[in-house]
C-alpha cells in the first residue's frame, strides 16, 4: 500500500497551494527589492547633493581638492551603481549620464593635476 501512494502524484491543490506559496514569496522579495531600490535612490541623490557642495567648498588648496576630488569620484561610482539597478527608462539614461560624466570629468582632473598629492 505504501508503494502505491508513493506513486501517486500530488493533490491538485496542494500544488496550486505549493505554486502560490512560490508566487508569494517572489512577491514579498520583489516588493522587499523596490523598498530597498526606493531607499537607496534617496540615499543616492542624498550623497550627489552632499558631494556637489563638498566640491564647491574644496578651496584652492591643491592637496585638499585633491582628496575632495577622489572622494568625489567614488562617490559618483557608488551613485552610478544605484542608478544603473534601481532606475529604469529615460530617468535612468539622465542620471547615469550625470554621474558617469562627472566621474570621468573629475578622475581626468585627478590624473592630470593630483600626481604625487
Amino acid at each position: 500500500m505504501g508503494a502505491s501512494l508513493a506513486g501517486r502524484s500530488r493533490h491538485p491543490i496542494a500544488s496550486l497551494l505549493a505554486i502560490g506559496l512560490v508566487a508569494g514569496t517572489a512577491s514579498f522579495a520583489r516588493a522587499q527589492g523596490e523598498a530597498a531600490c526606493a531607499r537607496d535612490v534617496l540615499i543616492a541623490n542624498s550623497m550627489q547633493r552632499q558631494a556637489l557642495d563638498q566640491l564647491e567648498g574644496a578651496g584652492d588648496d591643491q592637496a585638499g581638492q585633491c582628496r575632495v576630488w577622489r572622494r568625489h569620484v567614488d562617490t559618483m561610482r557608488r551613485i552610478a551603481g544605484v542608478y544603473g539597478r534601481c532606475l529604469s527608462g529615460p530617468e535612468r539614461k539622465e542620471k547615469l549620464a550625470q554621474v558617469q560624466g562627472s566621474e570621468s570629468e573629475f578622475g581626468g582632473l585627478v590624473r592630470s593635476r593630483c600626481k604625487g598629492l
